[in-house]
């Protein structure tokens, strides 16, 4: 079988009801498998996979996960494939109809180990004034990803999102599986399990490309387009990030750019001082960007404050804790069989 693609859902039977339809109607994409995972709903999950795979075009599976969160439901639905790559998607999206078939050239023309593509919006309520049309900090929050009509090298300044991915499958063997430590769960904003596992990835020595032509589209829910929401976002962010630090000394601010040396580096209640000069000044910059009415970059200064609230929050929690103590702690790194 050429793909199984995994599909994490938690109390969304509606939008995954309309998600699976999109996936119906995907065109020349070889053999492939879908595989639902239902992470503890309490809603119609259950029926609504069941009423699908009644007329789905390939097997379509519902597979229950008990362990919370998004990455535990992934690992589950990776260890459950058949597929010789496997593909991620989120419950409240809509594919192209060739999204797996782009997904398997891009795979094969840049000779990676994972493709990552666009992921345009559906707005489900008025674009506010002050959200950028050209991505940007504001993009990460609801998920939304672009970097132009080229591919490009994940590392540095380009990471995927989770919402869109294709791995080979022994991507997984020599890297391990996601984190469920560092995931998103209920009742939280956590998210650093895509760039945690890149660095993994990256030290395992596997390349991950920017597929432009694997598209698909995010329903931007109304309630998600309000400032409190990403002012909520930046600071679980903010804590995730830190919760990364602890486990890889890295650059807080940009990861898989890290050249830093922090046995060196200088903490003021657990945070490195660096970044606290980095809050000064976009605290400056948020003000002026106020007196001189540019809305969009006030507010990206000011999630940028949020970012560190977070970020000092985990870090006076681990403060005696030394950077790195967590890392390799043995519950996601294994092989997918």
């Amino acid at each position: 079988m050429q793909f199984s693609v995994v599909i994490p859902t938690y109390n969304r039977a509606g939008e995954l009801q309309e998600t699976l339809a999109s996936l119906a109607k995907i065109t020349n994409a070889g053999s492939w498998e879908v595989i639902v995972v239902d992470n503890n709903s309490t809603d119609a999950t259950r029926q609504v996979v069941a009423d699908a795979a009644a007329n789905f075009p390939v097997e379509l599976r519902y597979l229950l996960e008990r362990q919370v969160g998004r990455s535990a439901a992934l690992n589950a639905g990776i260890k459950a494939a058949a597929g010789e790559n496997i593909a991620t998607a989120d419950d409240d999206v809509r594919f192209e109809p060739d999204w797996l078939q782009q997904a398997a050239e891009a795979l094969e023309r840049e000779q990676c180990d994972f493709v990552g593509g666009k992921v345009l919006p559906i707005w489900g309520g008025p674009k506010p004034s002050w959200l950028s049309d050209k991505g940007g900090r504001h993009w990460a929050v609801i998920a939304l990803l672009d970097f132009g009509t080229e591919p490009v090298e994940f590392g540095k300044r380009y990471a995927p999102l989770g919402v869109n991915l294709a791995f080979k499958r022994e991507a997984f063997d020599r890297s391990g599986l996601w984190d469920p430590g560092i995931g998103r769960k209920a009742g939280t904003l956590l998210g650093q399990e895509v760039r945690e596992w890149m660095l993994r990835a990256r030290d395992a020595g596997l390349r991950g490309m920017y597929a432009p032509n694997m598209v698909v589209h995010h329903v931007i829910p109304e309630d998600r387009l309000q400032k409190r929401y990403f002012r909520r976002w930046f600071y679980w962010h903010g804590v995730s990030r830190a919760m990364l630090y602890q486990q890889h000394p890295i650059d807080m601010h940009a990861p898989e750019e890290t050249s830093i040396d922090f046995s060196k580096v200088h903490l003021v209640f657990g945070v490195p001082r660096y970044m606290y000069r980095s809050c000064f000044g976009s605290a400056i910059a948020m003000v002026k960007a106020g007196f001189d009415g540019e809305e969009v970059a006030c507010f990206e200064h000011e999630l940028a404050l949020w970012f560190f609230l977070g970020v000092l929050r985990q870090r006076w929690r681990d403060r005696n804790r030394p950077p790195g103590a967590g890392k390799d702690s043995g519950k996601f790194v294994g092989a997918t069989a």
